[in-house]
């Protein structure tokens, strides 16, 4: 197929292998559009999103503004005279004369199977839901949330312990491969879309901080689940003795010897296996503030906890 002119519009590292991709494929990158550099680190000094490193280091033109609302960046748009544009994790909302100005349309790179799981947050959601599988969707773009007619899907199997950094490189991969034969089927008239069905609508909410504090009273499989989809954004977290401990890593455990249930927070093991509100987990990586990770064994040794002891109670005297 001949190059189609295209803008791209993504920002983090998720949409980084589909702009790569394209290029890879021959299509022509008229023009880039990031969110704007955000204060990062310790610093607060403005940081370039990833997919604006990639598309300087590529000698590409970059646009960054806050919004797309306004005449001028729609006619700025307009003047690219584009094939088609493809977004991936952009983060503004594209208004009508935005999706309607390219020749084929705007065309999304979305890392769920629609319709279950529109929005912000699909991938952290279908790990948090217990999903046995997800995917990647190529879809038409409306002016609905993640509403549009859909042009490919494949699924991917969501492996038991597959965490969000995994599933996120897994669905960024995916994506990079769909999304130029999707274009070229589109262009030579070879692939039509299929509206959503409308059944099965979820909405994956935007990820809240406090969903990473632990709550033992909630189940095992829930918790391992939660350390999974937030790590390590926003971060897991549970307090012992008013200090607050990141937890890195998880594993579902039983009562050693069989033994009743236990207290929610109750410290079963010495590997830092904690009762949860039905199951226990086993804390198998934490970090304190300021200090290095280390396992369960050996976070148990700073704080002189005993198995038989909440984890949350106050320290000896």
């Amino acid at each position: 197929m001949p190059p189609l002119r295209l803008a791209f519009m993504g920002t983090p590292d998720f949409a980084v292998p589909t702009l790569e991709a394209l290029m890879a494929a021959g299509h022509r990158i008229a023009c880039v559009y990031c969110q704007p550099p955000r204060p990062a680190g310790r610093g607060h000094r403005l940081q370039k999103s990833p997919v604006q490193r990639t598309a300087e280091a590529r000698g590409l033109p970059v646009r960054t503004p806050r919004s797309l609302r306004g005449a001028e960046a729609q006619a700025e748009f307009a003047a690219l005279r584009l094939d088609a544009a493809v977004v991936a994790a952009y983060g503004l909302i594209l208004p009508g004369p935005i999706l309607a100005a390219p020749r084929l349309g705007c065309f999304n790179v979305h890392a769920s199977l629609l319709p279950r799981w529109r929005g912000a947050a699909p991938i952290h959601r279908a790990i948090l839901a217990g999903d046995s599988e997800t995917g990647i969707t190529i879809m038409q773009m409306d002016e609905g949330l993640d509403t549009g007619p859909m042009l490919l899907r494949e699924a991917v199997p969501i492996e038991p312990g597959a965490t969000a950094t995994v599933l996120h490189d897994r669905l960024a991969a995916l994506g990079a491969r769909l999304m130029p034969a999707a274009l070229e089927a589109v262009d030579d008239g070879s692939l039509a879309a299929t509206a959503q069905p409308c059944e099965g609508v979820t909405y994956a909410a935007k990820l809240d901080r406090e969903l990473g504090r632990l709550d033992w009273a909630l189940s095992a499989v829930e918790l391992e689940r939660r350390a999974r989809a937030l790590t390590p954004w926003p971060g897991v977290w549970f307090e012992c003795r008013g200090e607050r401990i990141k937890l890195l890593a998880t594993a579902l455990s039983e009562a050693p010897g069989g033994a009743a249930p236990a207290a929610p927070g109750l410290l079963l093991a010495d590997d830092l296996t904690v009762a949860c509100g039905e199951g226990a987990l086993r804390l198998a990586r934490v970090q304190r503030a300021g200090r290095a990770a280390v396992d369960g064994a050996a976070f148990l040794r700073g704080f002189a906890l005993e198995v038989g002891q909440p984890l949350n109670g106050s320290a000896p005297d």
